[in-house]
């Protein structure tokens, strides 16, 4: 296969292809502060915060200090509602993806409608995502996600991801009717899964055809990371359709002619 892609987009290309993953510094770090004080706003609406955090870093890895895990759904929701009714975000987000979502899907994109809010308290288990793959419930392989941290993730305070080289050994389980469970699942590849450490500054690109989950954060700081997922608008969809879970957000002038092209009729 001719492939005239440069040196820079051959390696990312290589290595999402070997570790079903990319983590990668954000160039403008500008936007990326932008949607931090847009979460740092809605939760100061939403809790009252006096004196206690030194600086918004403090205040969202030490927001359990604050937020008791039987109050944490309604919090997160609240702050998601909030969140996805400002503007700026997805473009904010778009934007801070951008440089390698165009190497890994292409320049046309499609961009799911709502940001997704993830907040991990310390030794908490109400908001674990168990070992799954995405496409196992109905997403489309042609969807990437990009998984942003607001807060530096690390050991259990991360995600983890099954790399491609073991995946054999997931199918094989998976032949032998034995053990299907999520949990004796894990169990059983617990060994083969990477942790992925991610700093604030950082955006992660990852295969969600790959297993993936997180555990029990045994850390001392409470994680928070954003996820939405990308494709290429001209590529296959399954139960998540375009224009009630996806967006084309990129669609270049060729593409949009296209679409309203009719050929005239001849009578």
């Amino acid at each position: 296969m001719t492939n005239f892609l440069s040196d820079k987009e051959k390696k990312v290309s290589r290595d999402f292809e070997k570790n079903g993953f990319v983590v990668k510094d954000i160039s403008n770090q500008e936007y990326l502060k932008k949607i931090r004080k847009i979460f740092i706003n809605s939760i100061k609406k939403n809790i009252k915060i006096n004196t206690e955090f030194n600086n918004d870093e403090s205040l969202l890895n030490f927001i359990h200090k604050k937020i008791k895990p039987n109050k944490l759904n309604s919090f997160r929701m609240n702050i998601i509602n909030q969140i996805n009714k400002n503007k700026d975000v997805r473009k904010l987000y778009y934007q801070v993806s951008r440089e390698y979502l165009d190497i890994l899907i292409g320049n046309e994109l499609a961009m799911q409608l709502r940001i997704n809010l993830s907040i991990q308290l310390p030794n908490d288990n109400s908001s674990l995502l168990p070992l799954h793959s995405d496409v196992w419930s109905g997403d489309s392989p042609y969807e990437m996600v990009a998984w942003l941290p607001l807060v530096d993730c690390y050991k259990t305070k991360a995600m983890y991801i099954l790399p491609p080289n073991k995946y054999k050994k997931l199918k094989k389980i998976f032949i032998s009717g034995k053990n299907t469970s999520s949990s004796k699942i894990f169990s059983k590849i617990k060994k083969d899964l990477k942790w992925i450490n991610i700093k604030f500054g950082q955006v992660l690109l990852f295969n969600q055809c790959l297993p993936h989950g997180n555990v029990v954060n045994r850390e001392k700081e409470t994680r928070w990371s954003l996820n939405c997922r990308f494709k290429s608008v001209f590529s296959p969809y399954k139960d998540k359709k375009i224009g009630e879970f996806f967006e084309p957000i990129s669609l270049r002038k060729i593409s949009q002619l296209a679409i309203n092209y009719k050929l005239p009729e001849i009578k």
